[in-house]
């Protein structure tokens, strides 16, 4: 970053931009409102047009064809003459071509020495479970094979808040795990395991205690013992099944098919009120990282402080998942060199792949991936957004890779193959076995998940003081200079250690602000 960061930063008045690297070209606006023309840096730059906040300056003249850097790459090329001191606005930046998935660097990057450095005596209270996992919450979960049963199980989940749990204390709320898919699709076409794996492991996920209860309709084609066969999922009690199926001959009328789902709960609910808070090692956390509503300062501000954070997770032990397939895929060179050998990096080379058949059989690419409030908060294309969403990464070496719906058997730093929308990435993290998320956001969103706390992180001053009853942390205050990087990440840090505890809620599960799951099926609907 450049001096202009942190001279004078409490004085916002002051021009300021953000210089990523010694050798970029340019660098981005940092006040509130952006800069008009004729400002002057303490530098001596002079802006020759008007620049929002975000948006990249030229720091000397660019000719046409040559090549835009920042981050230290090159994010692009000029589509025409660019003057020093003017405003680069996504017009006139050509996206480059994909890094070809060949000849690439494998398992050549040596960590920073402190990230092999222990993390030792971090502790937080969580849920033990039998198989070893830990959980958050205390939760019961209520899986759904077709979308068809939602409106019942919203029903009963609504019976369950206002009758059963002030019964039980020690169970915190009731999750309905309602999605779209189960009947209407190609259940046996290639790829189609992938919704069917994410629902099952969803389900086995550590906030729920292995106290898994399904309801069905009866006649969908994802029928209960395909979901959770009993090798998964055993009844529990000789003579329990835990499976409510609407279509069956015993319910008479609507009543009978909630009184049904009620019976199974309380059964559910019984054994879940048994379970405490034990102190736990922070090793036990399996923490989701994720970004959405992405702007030029998420690659600045918040998504470096989680990277720092992803270090010390790391260096504790624990399991960090990053994500999002297209907002890595420029990148792929930097993360094959920091896999820990060669298996790990053909792994993360064949998830790209993969994934580069899949756009192209819908006929897009990459760059579909920029949104229009992407653009807005600064980001020219999904090059420059790939540079900044791979930094919640941190330094550590990747130690694995998880297809998209498989289930996390492991630690340290793994890359989780998802789709960039945050939707269908947090369920997919989720169905890993993610315990606490952390979610980053420039531009805003609400977003947030029923199954697990969702730690919110805003990139910049303006966003945590308008939604400040909606941002957890605020990073902005690393490019006002009132903190650093590590600040705000031992900040974060040590804010998982509290939510994962129950000592703090995050905003998200004060409101209830519950996105809903969006499972992952690149298999035909019929």
């Amino acid at each position: 970053m450049s001096a202009e960061t942190t001279t004078q930063a409490s004085n916002t008045n002051i021009p300021r931009y953000i210089l990523m690297h010694e050798n970029d070209n340019v660098a981005i606006v940092v006040n509130d409102r952006g800069l008009p023309a004729g400002t002057v840096f303490p530098d001596g730059l002079t802006l020759v047009s008007q620049v929002p906040q975000g948006h990249k300056i030229a720091l000397r003249d660019i000719a046409q064809g040559e090549a835009i850097i920042r981050y230290d790459v090159a994010i692009g090329y000029a589509a025409r003459d660019i003057a020093k001191g003017s405003w680069i606005e996504e017009s006139v930046v050509t996206l480059p071509p994909a890094r070809e998935l060949d000849n690439l660097p494998i398992a050549t990057r040596k960590a920073p020495e402190l990230a092999s450095v222990p993390l030792e005596g971090y502790t937080f209270e969580g849920y033990r479970n039998a198989d070893g996992s830990v959980g958050t919450r205390n939760l019961l979960a209520i899986t759904t094979t077709v979308q068809c049963v939602a409106g019942v199980v919203e029903h009963a989940v609504k019976r369950i808040r206002e009758e059963l749990l002030p019964k039980y204390p020690n169970v915190e709320d009731v999750v309905a795990l309602e999605h779209t898919y189960g009947c209407g699709v190609a259940i046996d076409a290639p790829n189609a395991d992938i919704p069917i794996r994410t629902l099952r492991n969803i389900s086995l996920n550590p906030n729920f205690g292995g106290q898994a209860m399904v309801v069905s309709l009866g006649c969908e084609k994802l029928q209960p013992n395909r979901l959770l066969p009993e090798s998964i999922i055993p009844i529990h009690k000789e003579g329990e099944a835990y499976v409510v199926c609407l279509q069956d001959s015993e319910h008479v009328g609507f009543n009978s098919m909630i009184d049904s789902i009620l019976k199974m709960a309380e059964l559910r609910l019984q054994e879940l009120d048994k379970r405490r808070r034990v102190t736990c090692p922070a090793s036990d956390l399996v923490v989701g990282v994720q970004c959405g509503g992405s702007d030029a300062f998420s690659g600045v501000t918040a998504n470096p402080a989680v990277g720092f954070a992803t270090d010390l997770l790391v260096r504790a032990g624990a399991a960090v998942m990053f994500s999002e397939v297209t907002e890595v895929r420029d990148g792929i060179d930097q993360l094959t060199s920091r896999a820990i050998n060669e298996e790990v990096a053909q792994a993360m080379i064949r998830e790209m792949d993969w994934y580069d058949s899949y756009l192209q059989k819908g006929g897009v690419d990459r760059s579909a991936n920029t949104t229009p409030g992407n653009k807005k908060g600064g980001l020219a294309n999904i090059v420059e957004k790939a540079m900044g969403s791979i930094v919640k990464s941190g330094s550590a070496p990747i130690s694995g890779v998880l297809a998209p719906g498989d289930k996390l058997k492991q630690k340290g730093l793994i890359y989780a193959a998802t789709p960039a929308s945050d939707f269908v990435c947090g369920t997919l993290q989720l169905a890993a076995g993610m315990n606490l998320h952390i979610f980053t956001t420039g531009r805003g969103t609400p977003y947030g998940l029923a199954a697990v706390p969702v730690i919110k992180v805003a990139t910049r001053n303006d966003l945590a003081r308008r939604w400040h009853d909606l941002m957890d942390v605020n990073a902005g205050r690393i490019a006002s200079g009132e903190a650093t990087i590590a600040d705000v990440g031992w900040e974060l840090f040590q804010l998982m250690l509290d939510v994962a505890s129950g000592r703090k809620q995050t905003w998200a599960e004060k409101w209830k602000l519950h996105n809903a799951l969006t499972l992952f099926n690149p298999a035909p609907i019929t």
